[in-house]
């Protein structure tokens, strides 16, 4: 349940990432507001998984999680580039996560 949380906050800190987008410095009321909701939800999601998981294992997989899924919704929302090597370096990324949540943690 604990990879679980971390995945959720994960989700949210991308939804913080969308609404700073759109919330332009803060002038744009409504993103901002999503954007401090999702802010809130995705560090209490980490707060929550750090009790169960090592907090450097949990912020890499927390903080590698989102760069994959910014990097997507950045492709499909914001038109970025999607090059091979960009693409062949998020698949490390998740690789990684992978490695981490396999590699010696606890598998509760």
């Amino acid at each position: 349940m604990d990879w679980i949380i971390l995945f959720i906050g994960s989700i949210c800190e991308v939804g913080w990432l969308i609404g700073m987008k759109y919330a332009e410095g803060f002038t744009r009321f409504w993103p901002s507001v999503v954007m401090v909701f999702f802010m809130a939800a995705s560090v209490g999601c980490l707060g929550l998984a750090v009790k169960t998981i090592p907090a450097g294992t949990a912020y890499a997989a927390w903080t590698g999680t989102s760069i994959a899924a910014a990097t997507l919704v950045g492709v499909y929302l914001f038109n970025e580039p999607t090059t091979a090597l960009r693409l062949g370096s998020i698949a490390l990324i998740v690789l990684g996560i992978i490695g981490l949540r396999l590699g010696g943690v606890d598998m509760k």
